[in-house]
């Protein structure tokens, strides 16, 4: 499934799949992956974000997919909420304790599984701001 097709006609503008950090195991199989399919228009490579970069980062997202394997906190779960942003993240580790009930939980190794919720993030307007608004709560139960 090509990224665009995730949602169709959904925004003005085309959506980007934005991969912000920076490059670790598997990274060049990742890129030969992007280039394999064709998606180098749509994949965004940033590196290392700046912090003083990410709330120009955030402001711009439709959702925030984080599928962490190995997590001790997971503080960008919650720096993201404050940008009242959707948020899709593993059912593993620390992410359900971080999340609660303000995200969609997926299988971090299942891609489909990863898709199917962006989908469903992407197309539902309820769903959407359902998850906005739970994580703005769930974010100021965090100091």
């Amino acid at each position: 499934m090509r990224f665009r097709s995730l949602c169709p006609g959904q925004y003005d503008h085309e959506l980007k799949l934005v991969v912000a950090g920076r490059a670790g195991w598997l990274y060049q199989d990742i890129l030969i992956t992007v280039k394999s399919l064709g998606l180098e228009e749509e994949v965004v490579f940033t590196g290392v974000v700046e912090e003083s970069n990410l709330p120009d980062l955030y402001r711009g997202a439709a959702l925030f997919v984080y599928p962490s394997l190995h997590e001790g906190f997971g503080l960008p779960i919650l720096e993201v909420r404050a940008y009242s942003i959707p948020v899709i993240t593993s059912n593993m580790s620390s992410m359900p304790e971080v999340a609660g009930q303000a995200a969609m939980l997926v299988e971090p190794r299942r891609p489909e599984a990863l898709a199917a919720a962006m989908a469903s993030v992407l197309s539902d307007v309820q769903l959407r701001d359902n998850l906005r608004n739970e994580g703005l709560k769930r974010a100021k139960q965090f100091s």
